[in-house]
Parts: structure tokens; C-alpha cells; sequence
């Protein structure tokens, strides 16, 4: 395993932790009026599912970028990912019902993670650059980890919001580096290496400077 593997592994896994933190909410609304036994068998049948639909849907969205500039639109779309990510309030969750039966349950967590994990899908499908593997690993190692940790990831970004600057900032630095990545524009990044170079860089700074200042103005806002 060289160094540019593991290296894209860990990307991805900081991608799905940072994007992922709702999840175990969603569980715990939709599971919290089932009996213990119940409840244990619907995390993991919901989790189960979860998983292998969205390793079916990032597996989809790999071939999809493929198609002619749909990787710099997708790059350009993450970068308003990782821009709402530190601007906005987070997910709406206040639609999650709990369940009262196993199956029902079941479909709350499968459906809910469908409908909030689009912007995990994208940016894991840009993150991989064509290697399935990668997005098979990525998400085997990170989906349990959001799942068993996840309340301790939410605790930590609210004790340190750096952290969610950290996450921004890949999610950034993986949209850059999907634009440069694009193939109808291989010609002239080959004959602009510099600007290979500097795009991801670029985006990173820029989207961690404009999450910042309207951050500030949501501050002043509320203090008036």
C-alpha cells in the first residue's frame, strides 16, 4: 500500500466523518421507541442497508463523472458544500419521527441517509478518482466509525470549531482538486501545470476565508 492510497483513504474517511455526523441523531429519533433488542437490531440492520446503498450510489457517481465536464460542475458544486458547511445551521433533522416498529425504523435510518448523504456520495465519488476500492474502503472503515462515534465527533466540533474548518478546508482542497482532474481540461492543466498547483490551494483559502466572514456577520447580526 503506498503512500498516495493511503493517503486518498484517509481523505475520504475525514470526508464521511465531517459529513456524517447526523447520522447517529437520526438513529437515536427513529429507534428511541423500540424495546433495547429491538433497537440494537434496527442500528444495524439500518446501518447494514445504509451502507451498501451508499457504496452502490458512490460507486454510480464515479462512472457519472466521467461524463464530459460533469467533474467540474461536481467540484464546483462541492465547494458550495464545503462553503454551506461552515455558513449554515447544519441538516434539518426535525422530520425524523421515531418508529414503533423494527421495518419502520429500518426505513427511517436507510431513507433519511440516503437524503442527507448526497454531499458524502459527491465528495467521496470526486475524493476517489475512479478507484472503487478506494470508495469501497473508505466507506467500510468510516460508516462504523460515524455510527459508534459520531456523538463524540458532534461534541468535539461544538467544543472546537476549528474542527469544522479542518473539515471544510478537505472538502475544499478534494473540489479543487476534482476541477483540476477533469478531463476535457487535461490539455490545459498539462500546459499550466502551476495552475494544478494552485487551483486546490486556491479553493481551500478562499472557501475557509468567505465561511469565516459570514460567520463574523452572523455573529454581529446576533448581537444586535
Amino acid at each position: 500500500m503506498d503512500l498516495e492510497f493511503l493517503t486518498q483513504i484517509l481523505v475520504i474517511i475525514g470526508i464521511d466523518i465531517v459529513l456524517g455526523g447526523d447520522n447517529a441523531i437520526v438513529i437515536a429519533l427513529a429507534s428511541r421507541n423500540l424495546a433495547e433488542s429491538q433497537r440494537n437490531k434496527a442500528i444495524l440492520l439500518g446501518t447494514g442497508l445504509a451502507i451498501a446503498i451508499r457504496i452502490l450510489l458512490t460507486i454510480v457517481a464515479v462512472y457519472l463523472l466521467e461524463i464530459p465536464f460533469l467533474q467540474l460542475v461536481g467540484g464546483l458544486l462541492l465547494i458550495m458544500i464545503a462553503y454551506n458547511l461552515l455558513s449554515d445551521d447544519g441538516d434539518d433533522l426535525s422530520n425524523i419521527k421515531a418508529s414503533s416498529t423494527l421495518m419502520s425504523a429500518v426505513r427511517t435510518i436507510v431513507f433519511a441517509d440516503i437524503v442527507m448523504g448526497f454531499d458524502n456520495v459527491l465528495a467521496i465519488a470526486g475524493a476517489a478518482h475512479g478507484n472503487i476500492i478506494l470508495v469501497v474502503l473508505g466507506l467500510l472503515v468510516s460508516v462504523p466509525v460515524i455510527i459508534w462515534g459520531s456523538k463524540l465527533i458532534l461534541t468535539f466540533m461544538e467544543k472546537f470549531p476549528l474542527l469544522v474548518y479542518v473539515g471544510a478546508g478537505i472538502l475544499a482542497y478534494t473540489a479543487g482538486s476534482m476541477i483540476i482532474h477533469e478531463k476535457r481540461l487535461e490539455n490545459f492543466f498539462t500546459q499550466n501545470s502551476f495552475l494544478a498547483t494552485l487551483i486546490p490551494i486556491i479553493t481551500v483559502v478562499l472557501v475557509l476565508i468567505a465561511g469565516y466572514i459570514m460567520n463574523q456577520i452572523k455573529l454581529k447580526k446576533a448581537h444586535n
